[in-house]
């Protein structure tokens, strides 16, 4: 049986030429980036070609990219680093549609003394940017908010929000690791000051990221020790780790994002043929290009899952990054929660997500079959 893939908002197969890229680094320059032999000097080299492109991408200098071990590290770094490096100002605003490990940090922060203010967002997840400026204070240090979301596919204005928190004085962070490369990010043009990173969205390989700190910014490192990243992010540097990275970023292409755009539609438009359906999120140029994500009314979504699996489907319910325990897979969307939608509707949607390499026959397939999973079901449920 042949396995359908469509949770590519939790991870995507790695690109062919990344695997390349990275095995090089594996068996040929294969040395510590701090070594000063030739071997490890090519390392280094590499490394800056790496951070090169990396900045590049987002309109940075290089020496604003630091690389990290993925999204989660760049996020605590981004909010702790900034809230321990600035003790003249405690009050962080965020919302409630950020990804666990924003949310997490801030309770964390919460207990080190921090004020966190968690904005509510709209039907179809979005912040209001005014809502954002009133929420400032002189006591604001940071200001961040997620640019797509990843249980629902909500492009931010980040470049509106940007403009306030410059004007402001205060912080922008944001949590770009869905929309890198599929949407436009551009720092100096929509004012952001920190924004993280990661490769394994994108094709590339798990276990490294990145965090840009526009220069000048003062944090407080994470983690300790022999100094590299600038002495701001301490440890070996996985150099196949890096170069896979930079290398996902060199091959992602506007064409892709575009077909990405006509499946993600279609697939849609064959789902809200189901009776008694809808769409959670934005429609359009305001949602990620490879995310879907649809609720089935007084249908389990576990159950729809549990069934798609049977004939080879990949979906996911809700967010991956809280699904690997038996209480995560029970967990209440806080992202749907947040967009006012109801018990029984958040415990009836399914997020599907597509890629580069999902083929159309692939979604024309899926659709069918989730519309007979769907009928059979619903014929079985007590709930009419």
């Amino acid at each position: 049986m042949k396995t359908i893939y469509l949770d590519n908002a939790a991870t995507t197969k790695v690109d062919d030429s990344v695997v390349k890229e990275i095995n090089k680094y594996f068996t040929e320059s294969y040395g510590n980036a701090s070594s000063s032999h030739l071997i490890g000097k090519e390392a280094k080299r590499a490394i800056g070609e790496a951070r090169e492109t990396i900045a590049k991408s987002i309109g940075a200098k290089d020496e604003e990219i630091f690389f990290t071990s993925g999204g989660t590290e760049s996020n605590n770094w981004a909010l702790k680093g900034l809230f321990f490096a600035n003790p003249g100002k405690n009050h962080i605003i965020t919302t409630r549609i950020e990804h666990d490990c924003v949310l997490e940090t801030c309770r964390w922060l919460e207990l080190q003394g921090a004020k966190i203010t968690y904005l509510g967002v709209d039907k179809q997840g979005f912040v209001n940017p005014k809502d954002v400026e009133k929420a400032i204070t002189p006591k604001t240090l940071l200001v961040s908010v997620i640019h797509g979301n990843n249980e629902i596919g909500t492009i931010q204005d980040i470049g509106a929000i940007g403009e306030i928190c410059r004007r402001k004085g205060v912080y922008l962070h944001t949590d770009a690791c869905q929309s890198y490369t599929k949407t436009l990010l551009d720092v100096k043009k929509q004012n952001i000051d920190l924004v993280t990173l990661n490769a394994h969205k994108i094709h590339g390989p798990k276990g490294v990221g990145a965090l840009y700190i526009r220069k000048g910014i003062k944090t407080t490192p994470l983690l300790h020790g022999g100094g590299q990243e600038s002495f701001f992010r301490s440890g070996t540097e996985n150099v196949p780790g890096i170069m896979g990275f930079a290398k996902s970023v060199k091959v992602a292409s506007s064409g892709d994002i575009k077909r990405m755009i006509k499946l993600r539609d279609k697939f849609i438009e064959n789902l809200l043929k189901i009776p008694n359906t809808k769409l959670n999120g934005p429609v359009g140029e305001k949602r990620l290009c490879n995310n879907i994500n649809i609720c089935f009314s007084n249908v389990d979504s576990e159950a729809i899952g549990d069934y798609l699996i049977s004939y080879g489907i990949c979906s996911s319910i809700g967010s991956a990054c809280s699904s690997n325990t038996l209480e995560g897979m029970h967990k209440r969307s806080h992202v749907l929660e947040a967009i006012g939608l109801n018990e029984m509707e958040m415990k009836s949607s399914v997020r599907f997500s597509i890629s580069k390499y999902t083929a159309e026959e692939e979604l024309e397939y899926a659709s069918k079959i989730v519309a007979s999973v769907v009928e059979k079901l619903r014929r079985m449920s007590p709930l009419k």
